[in-house]
């Protein structure tokens, strides 16, 4: 009877951290042992992903983070995946991409009718947990290119900014002030980081270690794209229209 006792308990056990994962807004999973010495921070499981030795699903070399054979650092993990959740859409702020053109001369009495020539850049590489910068093979944010890839309409993941640019032809009444304002259109990938470090059998100099997993959210937004023509570089999606102020 005892011993039914301590297995129902066990399992009750392992369930409330189940529970308290999918609730979490960032959770570190360490199963089958869950010891409070082996949790680790978003900084640290970053880390092990970055140094995994197979990240979204390609072969790392210790060349491909910064390590070095003698000095290091080494592997932290086996592998590495983002796991998609949830991609959207959405527009970004918007921004007074052109020069003003008046219409404000004393004695004007017509519409003026300009070409006004605008351009705007907008930046990629925002993330919850990593950003475009991180060294050898373009780090972690590179390694999202072929999730964000399969999106129609995006952008490579390791170019940091876009920019989208025109010519409008637009008529200035008397009194106005013209300029162009464009509102870009953004895309939003949400989905975790999952890294796992593989059971070890233990040998005559070390004890054996269980298998260990990390789960760790990310968000990562960046321009939607339009297709460049003739392969040219694409040009970021988005809303321009003119904008009419009092002289």
């Amino acid at each position: 009877m005892a011993r039914r006792r301590l297995r129902n308990r066990k399992v009750r056990y392992v369930a409330t951290g189940a529970a308290l994962v999918t609730g979490g807004a960032l959770a570190a999973i360490l199963l089958p042992s869950a010891n409070a010495a082996e949790e680790k921070s978003a900084a640290e499981i970053m880390d092990l992903c970055k140094r995994a030795k197979v990240l979204q699903g390609k072969q790392q070399s210790i060349e491909d983070f910064g390590g070095h054979p003698i000095a290091g650092p080494s592997f932290g993990s086996d592998n590495c995946d983002f796991v998609e959740t949830k991609f959207e859409t959405f527009d970004g702020p918007t921004e007074k991409a052109s020069i003003d053109f008046p219409n404000c001369e004393p004695n004007a009495t017509d519409p003026a009718k300009v070409s006004i020539a605008w351009e705007s850049e907008v930046s990629q590489g925002k993330g919850k947990q990593i950003t475009t910068v991180q060294g050898g093979s373009f780090g972690l944010f590179g390694a999202l290119s072929g999730a964000w890839s399969v999106h129609r309409s995006s952008l490579d993941m390791t170019t940091t900014t876009a920019k989208a640019g025109s010519k409008e032809i637009v008529e200035v009444p008397v009194g106005k002030v013209a300029h162009i304002q464009f509102t870009p259109k953004m895309q939003r990938m949400t989905g975790e980081w999952r890294v796992r470090i593989d059971a070890f059998p233990g040998d005559f100099a070390n004890n054996p270690r269980p298998e260990q997993n990390f789960v760790l959210p990310d968000v990562v937004e960046g321009p939607s794209m339009l297709p460049g023509a003739a392969g040219a570089p694409g040009v970021v999606d988005g809303t321009a229209k003119p904008v009419l102020e009092d002289c």
